[in-house]
């Protein structure tokens, strides 16, 4: 994996926590390339919590209405702006108990959070690294937290993040959901879906 992805890394723009949080909140059900659309504008604009904290939910949906669940994610980054400012002196919190107390931050937008901005141990679970780490067989869980879990079990801590963005890139060039590009795969003979032929999602 690291022969096949030596850059792997966040596909994400930007340059603080705070920005990362946002676009991390973005990140739902959208792909990195039109949140960065959208952040390249949306940061020239406003880019700390105090800006964002200003705005109504109806503000900030015009700006990122191109991204699904525009409305939820309008809420949730100000309110989460909002609580940062009020309970954290204005700076993103680096503990995970602090992160997915925040509005919108679920455990793998925190572990991005950790891992990425902060330089942490983490393993975040998106839709590839759960479909790549199951199809390895590295976990036959059907939840995240577990698949998490498991690779934790078997990748050494320093080496979570860079693993995590390693099967992103896989999942996205080769592992493909629907047509995974087995013919093409560095990894088929350990992989589990490619030796027995079965569909594990």
């Amino acid at each position: 994996m690291a022969e096949n992805y030596p850059d792997a890394g966040t596909s994400l723009v930007f340059e603080t926590p705070f920005e990362l949080l946002v676009a991390a909140i973005l990140s739902a059900q959208c792909t990195d390339k039109q949140v960065n659309r959208i952040t390249d504008r949306l940061f020239k604009k406003y880019n700390k919590p105090q800006d964002f904290a200003r705005l109504t939910p109806e503000e900030l949906e015009q700006e990122i209405k191109s991204c699904g669940l525009y409305r939820n994610k309008s809420r949730f980054i100000i309110e989460s702006a909002r609580e940062i400012i009020k309970s954290h002196g204005g700076c993103v919190p680096m503990t995970r108990s602090e992160l997915e107390a925040l509005p919108g931050v679920g455990r793998k937008t925190a572990g991005v959070i950790i891992g990425v901005a902060y330089g942490g141990s983490a393993l975040p679970v998106d839709t590839h690294v759960f479909r790549v780490a199951r199809r390895l067989g590295l976990s036959a869980a059907r939840e995240p937290a577990k698949v998490e879990e498991d690779l934790a079990a078997c990748v050494p801590s320093g080496e979570r993040m860079p693993f995590h963005h390693r099967l992103i890139f896989h999942g996205r060039a080769i592992c493909l959901a629907r047509k995974p590009a087995c013919h093409k795969c560095s990894l088929k003979e350990y992989c589990s879906f490619y030796q027995s032929g079965s569909e594990l999602y």
